[in-house]
C-alpha cells in the first residue's frame, strides 16, 4: 500500500492509513465523492484492489471510526474510544463479573486489572478523558453489585452493612428495602459502604488515573 502513500502524498491530501484501513480528510462532501471515485478508480486500475463499499463511506469524521478511535464534533475534533470499543469492552467485563459471584473481592479486581490496564495502553492518544471516568464508575457499581448478590439475604446484608460503618436503623432500611441488585448497587448505602477507597487499597486499576500516567510519559 506504499504506492497508494504516495499517491496520496502527492495530490496533497491528508490522510492516516493502517494496512488497507485508511481515511482521507477534505473540505466537503462533494470533494469527499470526488475522491472516493478517484481512489476507487486507482486501487482498481493499478493495485487491483478493490474498495468494499459496505465498510466505506464520505461522511463526518466524527461518524467514523478508525482502528477503535473515534472523534468528538467540532472544528478542534479530539480522539475518543469509538462507542463500539466500549460496549465491547464492557460485554468482555460483564463475562468476567458473572465468573466472580463465587469468588472474593479482591480475586475478581486481581482478573480485572490486566484488562484495564491493556484496554487503556491502547487508548493512551484519546483526549476525552469522561469516556475513563465513566467506565471506572461502571465498573465500581458492577463490583457493588457483585457484592450485594453475594450477601444474598437481607439478614446477610444488615449485617454487612453494619460491619461496614452503617447505623442500624439504616442498615436494616437498606437490607430490606426490596429493590432489585443494581438499583441497590449505585444506591448510597452501598457507595458508603464500599467507597472508592476500599478499591484503591485492593488495587483497583483507575483508567482514569493509568491514562494520564501514560499521557504524562507519552
Amino acid at each position: 500500500m506504499d504506492e497508494l502513500d504516495k499517491e496520496l502524498e502527492g495530490r496533497g491530501h491528508r490522510f492516516v492509513r493502517y494496512a488497507d484501513d485508511f481515511q482521507v480528510y477534505v473540505k466537503s462532501k462533494a470533494a469527499g465523492e470526488r475522491v472516493m471515485a478517484s481512489l476507487e478508480r486507482f486501487l482498481k486500475k493499478r493495485l487491483r484492489l478493490k474498495v468494499n463499499r459496505g465498510k466505506s463511506a464520505v461522511d463526518r469524521p466524527w461518524k467514523r471510526k478508525f482502528l477503535g478511535y473515534g472523534t468528538t464534533a467540532g472544528k478542534k475534533p479530539r480522539l475518543k474510544p469509538d462507542k463500539k470499543s466500549v460496549k465491547r469492552l464492557k460485554s468482555k467485563l460483564k463475562t468476567l463479573f458473572r465468573r466472580g459471584r463465587g469468588k472474593s473481592l479482591a480475586r475478581t479486581v486481581e482478573e480485572l486489572n490486566p484488562i484495564l490496564r491493556g484496554w487503556v495502553n491502547y487508548y493512551r492518544l484519546a483526549e476525552v478523558k469522561g469516556v475513563f471516568e465513566e467506565l471506572d464508575q461502571w465498573i465500581r457499581r458492577r463490583l457493588r453489585l457483585l457484592l450485594w448478590r453475594q450477601w444474598k439475604r437481607p439478614r446477610t446484608r444488615f449485617k454487612r452493612l453494619r460491619q461496614r460503618g452503617l447505623d442500624h436503623d439504616r442498615a436494616k432500611r437498606s437490607a430490606y428495602n426490596g429493590f432489585g441488585p443494581w438499583w441497590n448497587s449505585g444506591a448510597s448505602h452501598m457507595n458508603q459502604a464500599v467507597p472508592t477507597s476500599t478499591f484503591v487499597r485492593m488495587g483497583l486499576v483507575s483508567l482514569v488515573q493509568q491514562h494520564s500516567k501514560l499521557a504524562s510519559n507519552s
